[in-house]
Order: structure tokens, then C-alpha cells, then sequence
């Protein structure tokens, strides 16, 4: 039958050419008009022919699964919401209604198989959408809804969230479900902006959007707020973030406050929302300014909606009931019911209610037995049957948490819930089975689900508080605490208590800041600590402290005063830290004439060898590239700044110089050129080891011999200690060999690999540089590093010797341009500028680079959300 005049399609999808060329969709990078979306539509409706038929959707946050929704609505076909990824749920739902057009999702477009040109079904004209209840998908019972309950939603949504075309949203729910399908409704009808993604909102690239898209809105349920909490939510900048709704079941109050109070904080409103499939979204919504006060509430009927509430027989207690141009005209179990008309004009919640202040509206249980879990509703009766089916006796009961389930017999449960929660498509942690002697039942036989309930209830862990400032010694430790250093230092957003400092991308010029605010909040940090994951890092709240003896060999009272006396004093700092401290320093003054102590400068490239062991050799072999690559752009990145400029304002320095390529290109021997050759080497093998260990056979060669694999690499470059083979570097000689010396140190892991490297050193360093107490001082600084893992540092000089240990690299590149206009005045004071220089110029050149990496991050989210909706 074809489309008559008076069964046009929903007014919002209808109409998308009245907003011209704002923008509608964006898909990563890409813009879509309300023009171009209008054609797209139309074209889509085109496709479907002139009669009226059922179309069947897998609705997926999509351009294409959009453009066909749309295209449903706009032309009056009735459509069929599918789950998202196909799978038996869907086959079910086809077979069941026998569709006359399937839209199947491949490779981010949507197919459409055409089964024929004329519907075989009795379509009434006011049906528009049909969709599966929340947590009943893959069921044959459907909501019918009309195209003017879907258009009189949106409106409402619109009115009391007082949307404009200005917004824009990201779609963090799917179209499959009613409440992501309201947002996308609902935004449409005003001429506003939908971020299309199906990033999780514990995904970087999600933020990332969020910033780049100047998103305003987002929609969450109640299991996102604990993604949000997990990924530091309150401590994000989102200046563009107007609102958050909240629906898809019972968010606990106190998160119902703690997140209004903190919209209240950052300039953003929390709407609590309330509604079922059955009223096509939306029923209910506590207004901003109450979500404090009256946190266990559900609010106010949308504009347009009313609520009653109707005493139910038997129990102290009332039903709630809504009426409104949004409640469905019915529910749909097989083809025939589509011919069916509005068969109800009020809705039955199912919810115990009652009216308390300020005609605020609140649940205070439930009439069925149904509850709701990440915004699926759940049948209980259904978890008993299927129970039932894998030849169980059981009682479930619920909670808007939790299902559990007493289950009768010794038996192992554990992949029975893991089944269930397939079957329910619930998170695995929802479902708790527990073996029973006897179901526990009430005085009348009947199962007692509050005693099955209670089966779960364990009690509340203490609740540790957010206590962790940097300044802070006294502050106990937390997993909270410790997130918020990394992520504060590394510039992550994503960071678990599963992750490392190397997993998250630390290297060494982060490491200093990392170590320095653990030790401060920790008292001690382990050795290895840089691998190991947040969460063992954190001692229990009843551990003892790291080296606590147990009172059999506690120190007695003059042991603990000497202690006492010893921590007010000195302060351990990982002997990496103070080396580079102290290197830098001695370097600078060697420079200066301030006084003479040559060789530390080698030490300094021991130590990078022994930090590229610990912090580029993870991951896979890709992941260890990226790493190994951002390692070098941030050596490169600031060094060929201060080298271009010392280029352009000085006659001192060549091209080459810049590139830093002298070392290869640049005239024999050590001349002033040479300046630079420290950062010169360091890059080149770095880069050559990326390239070397990307090869298979490599990579492969190194996980099986760890230790041996760097001594391989020293022992090639000691050729040139015997005269074997001659390379251009500028009168520092071979210097891989006491990288590689630095990366086995850093695998030692056993008293006779350290004690093998031991003789190493003493074999090889003396005698390999023309001054002795050069080599002495390499052979020191070397085994220093190799067998004592931690050095007293005084307390007042600790914070200084962190600075300078973060900022070496930046002193050791500008000190060439900055010590000249002070040396001829004092050169104790040319010292003091150069390394305050570094310190400078190492704090600003850090928060340029950071914010260049947020924006390429931005860049790469962008290309990796076209990726996923487009491609």
C-alpha cells in the first residue's frame, strides 16, 4: 500500500532541511549538515519504494544505521529496532515478524535486504516504531509506539532540558536503546548537533572528542557513573559540558548528590531522569537545583505527562501510573498485533511510589519482579526459568545492582553465572549464585527473596578518603591518590589501578616527578616499582611499612631515636635521580672552568641505557616502537629548538649542528661543533635501536636472552677499543657499549649477573679514556648504579635534586647559550643561571610538548572514530 498524505512520517526527521546548513552529525573530522542529512534521508527513503512496509534495523551508532532510522521515520515506514551486531536475538526477532525489509550493519554501512515490494502485513497507520523492551531483547513482545508519541518525547526532553541548536551531544548510548534513541530525537527536533561515536567514556579518545566537538551533553546510566569515577572524571577540564542525564535504572543517592554537587563546582547541571520503553523514553525528571537536596527522588512528570498514583490491594503502598501523549498504544507478541490500534491511554509502571515534598515523586519499590541493571530490566521469573532449564532449582532475587539466586545442592556455580550473564546480557558481575542446602522459604512456603537477596550483602568496605595532595607528608596513601599522580604526571586520563607507570607511557623524563610525589605519599617506594600496577603499590590500610621487622627484631629505643633522627634529616632517593643531579651539575661546572670533573657525562649515558631497559622494552613490538619514538621526539624536539635558535644568533654552530647530524657529517676530532654530542649519540641509537628491534627475529632474539642481548651489543662496540673497527664520533670514542652496560645492569636481576658486570666494568672502563680519573669516575658512577638502588639525599636539597635530575637534559642544551653572559662577572653565578635556565626552559618546553601530544591524541581519536562509524 502506499504512503498517503496523512501518514507522513515524524515531524523531527521529516523536516531536517529547515536547519539548512547547521551542523547535524559529526562523524570524527567529518561535518554533516542538516542539508546534506536531509539528502541522505531522502535518498534512503527513496530506496524503500512508494509502499508502506516493515523495516527491520540493527541499529548501531552509525552514520549509515542513523540515515536509516531517519529515513523510516520521515516516510512513514514502521520500523523494527534489532539489537546492535546481529547474533540470535536478532534472527529471533526477524523470524518472529517477518520483516519486508532487513537493514543489516557490515563494515560500519548498513545492507539492505529487500525480501519484497509489498508488505504482507496489516500495518496500522499510526505505528512507527517497535522496539524490545529494556532487558527483554531478542523477546517477541515489542512496544508499539506511534510516530506522535516518538515526536511529543522529543519535544518534552527538549522543553524541560531546554536544548538549543547550539548543543551538541555525544551519542554515549546506543540507537537501540530508547534512551539513546531519545537523545538523538530529541537534539534533531531543535536544529542541534549529535557527536556520533561508540567510544566508552573510559576511553581517552572519548574526551578527546568530548573537547574537540565542544560537546555539551552526554547520556549515562547508572553503571557509567562508576566508569566515571574510575577515570578521574572530576578532575577533567570540559568547559563546553552543559549537562548529564542519568536513566536507565536507580543511580544510588549518595552519587546522586556527589555528582550534582560537583556540577555545581564545574558549571554543569545532573538531570535524574526516569522512564521505560513503554512511554518511549522519558516519564520523569528531578530538576537540577533538587538533586542535592532530594537525592533519592525521580522528580516531576515531563511537560506534558501527569502521574496518579493508585493504592494497590494487599500492600501499604501505591502504584504509579502516567498518562501522556508518549505512552505506547501497546505491546506487539506476533505479526497480527501490528494492525492493532491504542490500546491503553495510561501507563501501569510496575514501581511502588509515593509524593513527598515539593511534589517530588520517588520509587520506594516494586509492584513486579522484575529489576533493572545497566539499564536492562531484568525478569526475575525469567533467571528462575532459565535456571530451571539447566536443570537447577533456584530463587532469584534482585536489586538494581545485583541478581542473586539461591541454588539448591553443593554445586560449583561459577560457570553457571557466567552463562546467565550471557544470557541476560549483563555485566558478569551482576550475577551472584549461591548453593544452598534448601531453597529459604516463608512460613506459607513461598521463597523468601528478601533472605536470598541478603545472601549478598557484604559489608561496605571503608571508604578511604581522597586525601592526596603533593605537599601533603601525612597524607595516607590511596589507589585514588596514586591514580591521580600519574595521571597528573604522564597527562593521562585513563589511568587503572591495573596500570603500571611503563604501561601508561612513562619514561625517564617523567619518571623524576612520578618517584618524588610517590615517595612523598608512600614513605618508600618499592624497587621495580615503575612495572608494577597501582594497585600493589598501595599498601593495605593494616600492612606494615615496607622493612618492618615484627617486634622480634624491631630496633630498640636508641635505634628508633637514631632513625627518628636519621628521617628528619636525609631522605632516600632512587641513586638514578641523584646521579643525573649531580652529573649535570658537574658538567655545567666543567664547562664553566667553575672546577674539573670530567667523565660524569658518560656516567649520564650508562644511566640512559639503564632507563631505556625499564621503561621502552614492553608491550608489544608495535607498542614498543610508539614508545621508543615519542622517547626520541622528546629529546629531539627541544634540543633542535635551543640549537636552531643558537644557529640563527650565533656564527658558533652549523646546520648539521642542528639536525643533530655532526657527529656523523661534522669535522673530525672535538671542536666546538662537538658541543652537542652527548644528545647527538644519544638520538642516534635510540633510533637505530628502534629500527633494530622492530625486526622479528630480533625482538624474538632479545625476549629469550634479556641479559645477553645488550651485552651483544657492547661487545660489537668494544671492537673499536681493540682498534678492530674506527667510527666518525667526535673525540668521545665508542660510547654504545656503556649504554648497553647500563641496559644489562638494568636486567640484572641475580648476584652473579651483577657480579659478571662487575667484572665488565673493571675489565673494559679503565684504560679506555685518556684521563684516569675519567675512567674512575665512569667505573663508579657505574656500579654505583648497578648495586645500590637507593642514596640518602639531605632533605632540604631534595626537592632541588629532583628539579635537576627532570631538567638535565634541558640544562645540558642551553647552558651552551646562557653561561657566556654570566662568566665573565662570576662564574659560581654562570653555574647557578645555566642550571636555573634549564629549569625554566625544562618546565615550559615540558607543557608545549604536552599540550602538541594532547592534540595529535585528538587527531588520532578523530581518525580512529571515522574508522569505526564510517568506514
Amino acid at each position: 500500500m502506499t504512503i498517503q498524505p496523512d501518514l507522513a512520517g515524524v515531524s523531527f526527521a521529516a523536516n531536517l532541511a529547515a536547519f539548512g546548513d547547521r551542523p547535524a552529525i559529526s562523524v570524527g573530522d567529518r561535518s554533516i549538515s542538516y542539508g546534506e542529512l536531509a539528502q541522505l534521508v531522502g535518498a534512503m527513503s527513496r530506496s524503500f519504494g512508494p509502499a508502506r512496509r516493515l523495516i527491520a534495523l540493527e541499529a548501531e551508532s552509525t552514520l549509515s544505521s542513523l540515515t536509516v532510522y531517519l529515513a523510516a521515520m520521515a516516510s512513514g515506514h514502521p520500523l523494527l529496532i534489532l539489537p546492535p551486531g546481529g547474533g540470535q536475538a536478532s534472527e529471533k526477532l526477524i523470524a518472529a515478524y517477518d520483516p519486508d525489509i532487513v537493514a543489516r550493519s557490515a563494515h560500519g554501512d548498513c545492507v539492505l535486504d529487500v525480501r519484497r515490494d509489498e508488505t504482507r502485513h496489516d500495518l496500522h497507520p499510526e505505528l512507527a516504531l517497535l522496539v524490545s523492551t529494556s532487558g527483554s531483547t531478542g523477546s517477541p513482545k515489542l512496544v508499539r509506539l506511534s510516530g506522535a508519541s516518538v515526536q511529543a518525547n522529543a519535544t518534552a526532553i527538549a522543553e524541560y532540558l531546554h536544548l538549543r541548536p547550539s548543543d551538541t551531544a555525544a551519542t554515549t548510548l546506543p540507537l537501540s536503546y530508547c534512551y539513546g534513541m531519545s537523545v538523538v530525537n530529541s537534539h534533531l527536533l531543535v536544529g542541534a548537533s549529535i557527536a556520533l561515536t561508540d567510544l566508552s567514556v573510559v576511553d581517552p579518545c572519548f574526551w578527546e572528542l568530548v573537547r574537540s566537538r565542544h560537546v555539551t551533553s552526554f547520556a549515562a546510566v547508572p553503571y557509567t557513573f562508576d566508569l566515571l569515577d574510575r577515570v578521574g572524571f572530576e578532575r577533567m577540564d570540559l568547559p563546553s559540558l552543559r549537562y548529564i542525564t542519568q536513566a536507565g535504572g536507580r543511580l544510588a543517592p549518595e552519587k546522586v548528590r556527589s555528582f550534582a554537587e560537583l556540577g555545581q563546582k564545574r558549571g554543569w547541571d545532573l538531570f535524574v531522569m526516569y522512564g521505560q520503553t513503554e512511554a518511549t523514553a522519558r516519564m520523569a525528571y528531578l530538576p537540577p537545583d533538587q538533586a542535592v537536596v532530594h537525592p533519592h527522588a525521580i522528580g516531576i512528570p515531563v511537560p506534558g505527562g501527569a502521574f496518579r498514583l493508585e493504592p494497590v490491594p494487599g500492600l501499604d503502598a501505591s502504584e504509579l501510573v502516567f498518562s501522556g501523549p508518549n505512552v505506547m498504544l501497546g505491546y506487539a507478541e506476533r505479526p497480527e498485533d501490528l494492525a492493532l490500534g491504542r490500546e491503553i491511554t495510561e501507563l501501569r509502571t510496575g514501581d511502588l511510589a509515593r509524593q513527598g515534598p515539593g511534589g517530588l515523586y520517588e520509587i520506594v519499590g516494586r509492584r513486579s519482579r522484575f529489576v533493572k541493571i545497566a539499564g536492562l530490566r531484568i525478569d526475575l521469573g525469567q533467571v528462575e526459568r532459565i535456571l530451571s532449564d539447566l536443570g537447577l532449582s533456584a530463587a532469584a532475587a534482585g536489586s538494581d545492582e545485583i541478581v542473586a539466586a539461591a541454588v539448591e545442592g553443593d554445586r560449583d556455580l561459577a560457570l553457571v553465572a557466567k552463562t546467565l550473564a550471557q544470557d541476560l546480557r549483563v555485566p558478569r558481575a551482576a550475577v551472584e549464585l549461591y548453593s544452598v542446602p534448601s531453597i529459604p522459604r516463608l512460613a506459607n512456603g513461598k521463597p523468601d527473596y528478601p533472605a536470598i537477596l541478603a545472601l549478598s550483602v557484604r559489608p561496605e568496605p571503608a571508604q578511604p578518603e581522597d586525601v592526596l595532595h603533593a605537599d601533603d607528608d601525612n597524607s595516607p596513601a590511596t589507589t585514588d591518590s596514586v591514580q591521580r599522580i600519574f595521571a597528573d604526571a604522564l597527562e593521562r586520563q585513563d589511568v587503572a589501578i591495573t596500570d603500571s607507570f611503563v604501561s601508561l607511557g612513562g619514561d625517564s623524563l617523567s619518571y623524576v616527578a612520578v618517584s618524588v610525589r610517590l615517595e612523598k605519599v608512600l614513605g618508600r617506594i618499592p624497587q621495580g616499582w615503575h612495572t608494577m600496577p597501582i594497585c600493589e603499590l598501595v599498601p593495605a590500610p593494616d600492612s606494615a611499612p615496607s622493612g618492618y621487622l615484627g617486634k622480634a627484631g624491631a630496633p630498640g629505643s636508641v635505634g628508633r631515636a637514631v632513625q627518628k633522627w636519621q628521617s628528619k634529616l636525609l631522605a632516600s632517593m632512587e641513586t638514578g635521580i641523584v646521579l643525573r643531579a649531580v652529573a649535570i651539575v658537574f658538567i655545567v661546572a666543567t664547562h664553566i672552568d667553575f672546577f674539573s670533573w670530567q667523565g660524569t657525562a658518560h656516567v649520564l649515558m650508562a644511566l640512559a641505557g639503564y632507563n631505556f631497559a625499564r621503561f621502552q622494552l614492553t608491550g608489544s613490538r608495535r607498542e614498543r616502537l610508539r614508545r621508543q619514538l615519542r622517547a626520541v621526539a622528546r629529546i629531539v624536539v627541544p634540543s633542535i629548538a635551543v640549537i636552531g635558535l643558537a644557529f640563527v644568533v650565533t656564527d658558533d654552530y652549523r646546520w648539521h649542528n642542528v639536525f643533530l647530524l655532526n657527529s656523523l657529517v661534522g669535522p673530525p676530532g672535538w671542536t666546538d661543533l662537538s658541543r652537542f654530542w652527548f644528545v647527538e649519540v644519544l638520538v642516534h641509537i635510540l633510533i637505530g635501536l628502534a629500527i633494530l628491534l622492530v625486526i622479528p627475529g630480533v625482538d624474538r632474539a632479545l625476549r629469550r636472552w634479556p641479559w645477553g642481548f645488550p651485552l651483544v651489543l657492547a661487545g660489537i662496540d668494544l671492537l673499536q677499543r681493540f682498534d678492530v673497527i674506527e667510527l666518525p664520533y667526535p673525540g668521545q670514542g665508542p660510547v654504545l657499549w656503556l649504554f648497553a652496560f647500563g641496559w644489562a645492569a638494568a636486567v640484572s636481576r641475580r648476584w652473579w649477573q651483577r657480579a659478571a658486570m662487575t667484572a665488565l666494568a673493571l675489565l673494559t672502563i679503565p684504560g679506555s679514556f685518556p684521563s684516569e680519573y675519567r675512567s674512575a669516575t665512569i667505573l663508579v658512577g657505574f656500579l654505583i648504579l648497578l648495586w645500590i638502588p637507593t642514596l640518602p639525599v639531605p632533605r632540604g636539597l631534595h626537592l632541588i635534586t629532583a628539579l635537576l635530575a627532570s631538567s638535565s637534559l634541558y640544562i645540558y642544551v642551553t647552558h651552551w647559550l646562557v653561561y657566556p653572559y654570566f662568566d665573565e662577572f662570576s662564574k659560581g653565578l654562570a653555574v647557578a643561571a645555566s642550571l636555573a635556565a634549564g629549569v625554566v626552559y625544562w618546565a615550559l618546553a615540558t607543557r608545549a610538548m604536552g599540550n602538541a601530544e594532547r592534540w595529535l591524541r585528538a587527531r588520532s581519536c578523530a581518525r580512529r572514530n571515522v574508522q569505526r562509524i564510517t568506514s
